[in-house]
């Protein structure tokens, strides 16, 4: 299923048995994908500011965000779970830590929406350390962070029509939000969340022949970035398959032919097939 924004959504959901204030929300990890989906819903006044439980490693990244978003950053991850809805956002070995240091409090009877936004990081693997917990697996990627992202989402059990709505609209700021089966959910982040370092290496090596062929760097740079842009623009508006654009440019004995033998020559299409895949295995291993 995919969903996009729909801005007349209700700002106050109802998270389920408590008719808890979606207003209030904890994040443990208020690294730059936490303040991706988070900044966005305080502008919006679907989250409190005074009412964020924001949790970070060192006093020193606290003192930071204090300063730049005047928000209540505290480093006792404790702060984060007085809220009904926590985001989870710390790097994947640090989750053993946190569950840890959280402790019996994670054992509580009240039932708190835990929406994960770990690489790798299963349900039952969230379950089996948050018990009491309704628990979501979120996949976002890293053009989050300009609000045209993707997410995936896969639902642990419990988690209400109330709790679900609410975590679409969390997601739906920032990009297209689709829901699927968690097994697909690593091969999901190895194209989407892994892909824009494919591609932004793609980008590079594209500008650096054009510097190589005589251009100036700064020109090289931003004509790739306007030409991957432009691309994606015209295969998404105009539905068209990949490979209806390339022949759509490609001309007999003409330059664009010349380019793709030597990148057919070179294996780029079978090395782009095998990091994908390499990467949904190491999305596994971390499971």
């Amino acid at each position: 299923m995919i969903w996009s924004d729909d801005r007349s959504t209700s700002a106050s959901a109802d998270l389920g048995s408590g008719g808890v204030d979606a207003a209030e929300i904890g994040v443990i990890g208020l690294g730059r994908m936490a303040q991706a989906l988070v900044l966005p819903l305080i502008e919006a006044g679907l989250i409190d500011r005074e009412r964020l439980r924001a949790v970070v490693a060192s006093e020193a990244s606290a003192q930071r965000l204090r300063q730049s978003h005047q928000l209540a950053v505290s480093t006792d991850p404790l702060q984060a779970w007085q809220a009904p809805v926590v985001l989870l956002a710390v790097k994947p070995q640090q989750l053993e830590a946190v569950a840890t240091a959280l402790g019996a409090v994670a054992e509580g009877p009240r039932p708190r929406l835990l929406i994960s936004v770990l690489a790798g990081v299963t349900l039952a693997r969230l379950q089996r350390l948050f018990p009491s917990c309704r628990c979501v697996r979120a996949v976002p990627n890293t053009p989050c962070l300009v609000r045209a992202g993707l997410t995936g989402l896969a639902w642990g059990e419990g988690v209400s029509a109330e709790q679900q709505e609410w975590v679409r609209l969390l997601f739906a700021r920032v990009g297209e939000v689709l829901e699927l089966p968690e097994p697909q959910l690593d091969a999901f982040l190895a194209l989407t969340s892994s892909g824009p370092a494919f591609v932004a290496l793609v980008a590079e090596a594209m500008a650096d022949g054009a510097v190589a062929a005589g251009l100036p760097r700064s020109l090289a740079q931003h004509l790739a970035h306007r030409t991957l842009a432009g691309t994606a623009a015209l295969l998404q508006e105009r539905e068209l398959h990949p490979g209806q654009l390339k022949d759509m440019v490609t001309s007999p004995a003409g330059t664009t032919i010349a380019g793709l033998r030597h990148l057919e020559r070179a294996g780029l299409r079978s090395a782009l097939i095998e990091a994908v895949l390499a990467a949904a295995e190491r999305s596994r291993e971390l499971a």
